[in-house]
């Protein structure tokens, strides 16, 4: 069951809505799970982490 590491909120794979979590994998294959709203929020958090190809 996946989670968002910010707020809590779970993850129903079977809800239109999964479509719009964001996950984030480690070098390990760990997954970190944000929902909708967390995403949102930390939009420019996530935004540093892409690669310099994407700007």
């Amino acid at each position: 069951m996946e989670t968002c590491q910010l707020c809590g909120a779970v993850r129903d794979p079977a809800e239109p809505t999964a479509l719009a979590w964001a996950c984030e994998r480690d070098r390990d294959g760990w997954a970190r799970w944000l929902c909708p709203e967390c995403a949102r929020r930390h939009v420019r958090d996530i935004e540093a982490k892409l690669p310099r190809e994407w700007w």
